[in-house]
């Protein structure tokens, strides 16, 4: 079974979750993958609170496939000052192109997705999806009830509407492909309780043909803990 590289997605992606959900690493990837569509992608960092696993890390990275990062000042040190990028306007005011591509990394609590909250109106005029990214294996999150009780947060702060969920659940590289199966109850269930679509599941791009799910997204390990 060969399973999609990518999936078709709207002028701007929001990927929000806990801490530790795997939520930059998935942003990483998904502005990877349009890029090697011949997207211009942008890929903005909100995660302005935690000073750790933030998409601004990870400029050498994106060089490679030509993306633009917005990230303020700050994310690059251990500052946890909010402070917002001061050209992240432009992905608001440049004319429309259908070949633009916008992901936003947004911080792991309802207080990271506060500053998404300024931009609501204008992300809603260009179109968004907004993914709530759950990961079985983190304690905060572990079941169902725990995971899907922090999404009305995220979406009061942000001022949007989730759209879908992803299934994220992983233990960084100890991840299997019993840890993705033995994880899909959670995640149909939490998607439940939210009355969303779980839209995807991430695996392993080397196990990811092994899951045989219709909507699995192969991804590449590229945030790695610093300890």
């Amino acid at each position: 079974m060969i399973v999609a590289m990518f999936m078709e997605f709207p002028p701007f992606v929001i990927i929000c979750g806990h801490y530790g959900s795997g939520k930059t690493n998935l942003s990483l990837n998904i502005a990877i993958a349009e890029a090697k569509l011949g997207k211009n992608v942008t890929l903005v960092d909100l995660d302005i609170v935690n000073p750790y696993f933030r998409s601004s890390d990870y400029d050498q990275l994106l060089d490679i496939y030509n993306i633009h990062l917005i990230a303020s000042k700050s994310a690059k040190g251990n500052l946890d000052a909010p402070a917002l990028p001061p050209d992240i306007l432009s992905v608001f005011d440049k004319p429309d192109n259908p070949n633009d591509f916008t992901v936003i990394d947004v911080g792991g609590d309802p207080a990271g997705a506060t500053v998404l909250g300024r931009f609501s109106n204008r992300i809603r005029q260009k179109g968004y999806a907004m993914l709530y990214v759950i990961n079985k294996n983190r304690p905060e999150t572990s079941n169902a009830q725990t995971a899907a009780a922090l999404l009305p947060e995220i979406e009061e702060c942000s001022r949007l509407n989730a759209t879908g969920v992803v299934n994220n659940s992983h233990l960084m590289g100890e991840t299997t492909r019993e840890t993705i199966v033995g994880s899909m109850r959670f995640a149909r269930d939490t998607a439940a309780r939210l009355e969303l679509p779980l839209v995807m599941v991430t695996a392993p791009r080397e196990i990811a043909n092994d899951l045989k799910q219709k909507n699995t997204f192969p991804i590449d390990i590229y945030v790695k803990t610093p300890w």
